[in-house]
């Protein structure tokens, strides 16, 4: 069986080089008991959002069992910055201990964010809009290049590009991926739409119907056939030769209606004459008997 750790790309050896969790495990016997109220979130942290419910379960694990991994922090002063286990750290002190214990690490301040962005990521997942704004964050605040970014998270470049276009998607949409009402893969599905009107359109109905990724891609897929086909149809008309349009205003000064002209493949087609009612029918009858 294939014991290898799932999680966002490869971890914290691509982010600190081939020696980093080696280094890790030497360093696992060097835990300090340190006092909470000296511990501080990182503002970096991808993670915006924390379940409530699963967050009492974890206390009371806690509470029970006592607190089986520690977290990992760096020192910064008198204080100490959380890198990973912000939800166990907020367990401990809904439990009420007074001191915890973690491992001191020794971390810059561009590698704090991409840090806790893959821990956070390969511990428990992250909602794809998290991922997004922690890649995008990578981005601004460490100057990274996307290329970069993928090589930091063992992602391909087209993966690190679809969860950053996830940031320009409408605010409607990344609120339903954000609460789990729609998943990346449909997300990605609607990233494929031109513009923000028809995603919204395409994300109710994928709401409305309770579409399944494979649904929506189909969808959307439909939709973009579609279009593209009506567009081919429009070019189509656009290059009819001039004698068609001239035939139209001659018959539109005759009928005073709206006539439409449309050629099949096989040169062949069809004039279309449009009425309101049954008395166009005898004016029509009138107008031409006078031309005879």
């Amino acid at each position: 069986m294939n014991n290898k750790q799932k999680g966002l790309g490869r971890g914290l050896n691509a982010l600190f080089g081939d020696g980093a969790v080696e280094a890790a495990q030497k360093s696992r016997a060097q835990i300090t008991e340190i006092e909470i109220g000296k511990i501080e979130p990182n503002a970096l942290q991808p993670r915006q959002q924390f379940d409530e419910e699963a967050l009492a379960e974890l206390a009371e694990s806690i509470r029970t069992l006592g607190l089986i991994q520690p977290i990992t922090v760096r020192k910064d002063g008198d204080h100490y910055t959380i890198i990973s286990g912000e939800r166990r750290w907020r367990a401990a002190q809904q439990v009420g201990l007074t001191h915890i214990a973690a491992y001191i690490r020794e971390v810059e301040d561009n590698d704090l964010h991409a840090m806790a962005l893959v821990e956070n990521i390969q511990r428990q997942d992250l909602n794809a809009i998290e991922i997004a704004l922690g890649m995008q964050r990578l981005v601004d605040e460490c100057g990274l290049t996307q290329e970069a970014l993928a090589e930091k998270v063992g992602k391909k470049r087209s993966t690190v590009a679809n969860y950053m276009r996830l940031l320009d998607m409408p605010d409607q949409i990344q609120y339903l991926v954000k609460d789990g009402v729609l998943s990346m893969g449909h997300a990605k599905a609607l990233l494929s739409l031109d513009d923000n009107d028809k995603q919204l359109s395409v994300a109710a109905k994928i709401v409305k119907t309770n579409m399944s990724v494979r649904q929506a891609e189909d969808y959307v897929r439909a939709l973009s056939e579609k279009g593209l086909q009506k567009t081919k149809s429009a070019a189509e008309e656009d290059e009819y030769p001039e004698s068609y349009t001239r035939l139209v205003e001659y018959l539109e000064r005759i009928f005073s209606q709206n006539i439409s002209i449309k050629r099949g493949k096989n040169g062949g087609g069809r004039i279309t004459i449009g009425f309101d009612n049954d008395a166009d029918i005898d004016k029509f009858i009138a107008k031409l008997s006078k031309r005879k």
